[in-house]
């Protein structure tokens, strides 16, 4: 009997578990049903049908405001005399690419609900008859409108009888529409440009990974543009491009936010269009020059950059017997080098904001594979120091050499962030682009100064070469003594892709050391003539054997970083800890940040600087940089930087954080500690109050509300 009862029960379960449908509507691109909320309906009383629309991989449909092309679905209902249904409503699109275009639309399953009301005179014991038409455009490669028809014959009882296989359904469908924008809006042009402005809790930098604006009229603004993202405390701004057509009274539309959890929520909004929004106040360019060109200077002194200068002490010294035009031509031409490569890495840093992409300083050093990349560049680098191989053409010497070297000064120095630095990133960044690339172009005459000193006064760089000894083989044992700060440098790169990649990264990092090893020598190992020609032809096939490997590093699982103490920094987190009254430390950094490993070692992770945390109960966050975050570049942008390291100390109770230097000392830490404020003693619990309802109260009240429901 038992087992004749579970029979039945599983042969029940989908008829119990699915929806009350009407006959699909199919093809090879898409199935498409009417589905009713309700197995029965009663007089007067509504209920909710939803058009099901599930689409075949690599096709997609289309929302109000299609895009550049493309047609919403469209639901034409016959109802008996007396009934009236709502419009079809339609969920948060998303963005759908094609070559130049975009589209927003669906793909996957999407659902359409819409609310029928049937007549009061309606007569229980009857059939509720609806038949409806609907029309749909679903386009791959090819677009192909579509259409069908559909009936549902629903009982009519005395009262509704919700179908519980539907309740999913509906919930999902429910869950699918945007809602009210709960946050003020405002928007504004100026010419061709835009800009949306949505303030209100919890929009904090952090707090939001990404958004875009879907207009609800085609045409007003450009589909395909993109809409970087800029975030300060409880604002939020979405760059806007102009489109064809004039703009309406009330730009109205949806607006997807994702927060740093990667919950996607949509809203509804509609504002009338006014003047531009103003931009934050920023540093004025020429401060913005002038702290660069200082950082740049400092940055000469910054541990990424010891490895060319040990290059080019090793320059100097083979510049003792040399004249004043060559010395000024190799100075002259490692400057231009150092410019031209600040300038090319500004350029790619306002492109990919334009294309609203986050990167910050260093972003390149957040990819395993470019990690992987230099850490075979200064391999090779050293073995040339150690004779394995000499390079023809553009060496490591002369002009064509300097310039070069300038280049590779400015790749390796972008882990580290000297002191004027990060203020002067952050305004760059925040300005025009010709504006931007003066303040890199500045960071660039800075950290080349020296060589451009060298330039105007030769007599004196070379009276100081001159002062050692003659060229002769010590000359040749320097250089090649100088190899091992590149051995270094490739061993610590290696280091950062096993924190980035895990040891299989590490793997494929050392086996394409292995072939650029390999690759050098047979370079060195053939003599000239036709046998030069193998020589090459091996190390090509060996570099181009390491090369094929990069991909490989980005699907590997970076490895826990357990040397840096504290919790993983997250919004939510550090909003709980401030919410129980406590001061908390941030630690932005990253395996990469030579900057940050001095400063952990030196400041933070020392006894004394624990023993003052522990006695001003500071919980420490550290955030992992390492593989770059969304929410953490969020938080870099909140103070106005552009990479780490970044130090927050936040005191007691909701005041703003103090941001410490980017070079620390111990003493600097304990200073910051000490002058935090005391929090306010905790007053007496009445009797009949319970201290952990006040507790869970006061938390409660100071968390910044979720943007969407979880």
């Amino acid at each position: 009997m038992r087992a004749l009862l579970l029979l039945l029960a599983v042969l029940l379960a989908p008829a119990t578990a699915r929806a009350v449908e009407s006959d699909a509507v199919e093809s090879p691109r898409a199935r498409v049903t009417l589905a009713a909320e309700n197995t029965a309906v009663a007089p007067g009383q509504p209920f909710r049908l939803a058009l099901r629309m599930v689409l075949a991989p690599g096709w997609h449909s289309y929302w109000t405001n299609p895009g550049d092309a493309g047609e919403a679905p469209a639901l034409d209902l016959a109802l008996p005399d007396g009934g009236a249904a709502g419009p079809l409503a339609l969920p948060a699109p998303t963005r759908i690419p094609a070559g130049p275009l975009m589209s927003f639309g669906y793909t996957g399953e999407a659902l359409f609900p819409l609310t029928v009301t049937p007549p009061a005179s309606l007569q229980p014991g009857r059939l509720y008859t609806i038949e409806g038409t609907a029309r749909w455009l679903v386009c791959a490669e090819i677009c192909i409108p579509e259409e069908g028809d559909f009936r549902l014959d629903l009982p009519v009882e005395a009262t509704p009888r919700p179908d519980p296989g539907a309740a999913p359904l509906f919930r999902a469908a429910e869950a699918a529409l945007p809602r009210p924008l709960p946050f003020a809006a405002r928007a504004g042009f100026e010419g061709r440009r835009g800009a949306l402005e949505i303030t209100g809790p919890g929009l904090a930098p952090g707090a939001v990974k990404e958004a875009f604006f879907f207009p609800e009229a085609p045409g007003a603004i450009e589909s395909a543009a993109p809409q970087p993202l800029s975030l300060r405390d409880s604002a939020l701004t979405l760059s806007l491009a102009r489109g064809p057509l004039p703009l309406p009274d009330h730009l109205s539309g949806v607006v997807a936010i994702t927060d740093a959890a990667g919950v996607r929520g949509a809203y509804t909004l509609s504002v009338a269009p006014g003047p531009m929004p103003a931009a934050p106040a920023g540093l004025p360019l020429w401060q913005a020059v002038l702290l660069a060109a200082l950082g740049g200077l400092i940055l000469n002194l910054m541990p990424c950059v010891f490895p060319i200068l040990a290059m080019k002490a090793m320059a100097l010294a083979r510049h003792a017997g040399a004249g004043r035009t060559a010395l000024r031509a190799e100075s002259l031409a490692y400057a231009a080098g150092v410019v031209l490569a600040f300038l090319l890495l500004g350029g790619a840093l306002v492109a990919l904001r334009a294309a609203g992409i986050a990167a910050g300083w260093g972003f390149q050093f957040t990819a395993p594979a470019f990690v992987a990349a230099m850490a075979w560049l200064m391999l090779a680098v050293g073995l040339n120091l150690s004779g394995v191989y000499a390079v023809a053409g553009p060496a490591l010497s002369g002009g064509r050499g300097s310039f070069a070297t300038g280049l590779l000064a400015v790749a390796v120095a972008t882990p580290c962030t000297a002191p004027f630095m990060a203020a002067a990133l952050g305004a760059a960044l925040a300005m025009p682009p010709a504006a931007a690339l003066a303040v890199f172009a500045a960071l660039g005459i800075g950290m080349a100064a020296p060589q451009l000193l060298i330039a105007l006064a030769p007599n004196l760089a070379l009276g100081l070469a001159r002062l050692l000894p003659r060229p002769g083989a010590w000359m040749e044992r320097l250089r090649q003594a100088l190899a091992f700060p590149m051995y270094a440098a490739a061993a610590w790169l290696a280091w950062v892709v096993s924190v980035q990649a895990g040891p299989e990264g590490l793997g494929w990092v050392l086996a394409g050391a292995v072939l650029v090893a390999f690759a050098a020598w047979a370079l060195g190992a053939t003599p000239a003539g036709r046998a030069r020609w193998i020589g090459r032809g091996a190390a090509g096939l060996a570099m181009a054997a390491a090369l094929a490997t990069l991909p490989a590093l980005s699907g590997t699982a970076p490895a826990p970083r357990t040397e840096v103490s504290g919790e993983a920094w997250s919004a939510r987190r550090l909003a709980e800890l401030r919410a129980e009254g406590r001061p908390v430390f941030v630690n932005l950094t990253a395996a990469w940040c030579i900057t940050c490993r001095v400063n952990e070692r030196v400041a933070l992770e020392t006894e004394a600087t624990r023993d003052a945390f522990a006695r001003a109960g500071i919980a420490v966050l550290t955030g992992d940089w390492t593989r770059g975050d969304s929410a953490i570049t969020a938080l870099l942008r909140e103070q106005g930087r552009e990479g780490v390291p970044l130090y927050l100390l936040y005191p007691p109770g909701d005041g703003a954080p103090v941001v410490l230097p980017q070079i620390l000392t111990e003493r600097m830490v304990g200073e910051a500690v000490a002058a935090l404020p005391r929090p306010p003693a905790r007053p007496l619990a009445l009797p009949l109050a319970r201290p952990d309802d006040a507790r869970t109260g006061s938390a409660m009240l100071r968390q910044p509300p979720p943007l969407a429901e979880r």
